[in-house]
């Protein structure tokens, strides 16, 4: 099963030179999204519950296409040797709108649970480094995701 599944996202977020797919976008953003969530080595039901309602409304998607979306971006993320696959991708096929509001949906997460941890914040400093999202924005997307 795992192997499948390792097959099917390695072989999306490769995919073909003629550009990244919408899929493709959407593995790379849920896998960002899921780093947030298990940096602190506690995925609980709130961060869960956090994480699926920004993949459903961000990508319109329903509750099935998005338990997929996040079994396919935990199994890439426990294989991942760093987050560089995923923002690559982000930065390729996203526009700054995009990139702000992957970056929210970042902190809405590491604020769900109650307790903004120190590695869930580093997590999103960086990927907000990563993908070039301003100092100012980060600081926008913390305050309009805290609750």
């Amino acid at each position: 099963m795992l192997t499948a599944i390792k097959s099917f996202f390695s072989s999306e977020l490769q995919g073909s030179d003629a550009g990244t797919s919408e899929h493709q976008q959407q593995l790379a953003c849920a896998a960002l999204l899921i780093e947030v969530a298990v940096v602190d080595q506690e995925f609980d039901a709130s961060e869960l519950k956090t994480l699926t309602g920004i993949l459903e409304q961000k990508f319109g998607i329903s509750a099935e296409e998005c338990s997929t979306l996040i079994t396919l971006a935990q199994a890439e993320c426990e294989q991942a040797t760093s987050m560089y696959q995923f923002t690559q991708l982000v930065n390729d096929s996203c526009t700054p709108e995009n990139k702000f509001e992957l970056i929210k949906g970042m902190w809405a997460i590491a604020y769900a649970d109650g307790d903004l941890d120190k590695y869930e914040e580093y997590v999103v400093r960086k990927v907000s480094e990563l993908i070039y999202v301003s100092h100012s924005d980060f600081i926008r997307a913390k305050l309009a995701a805290r609750p």
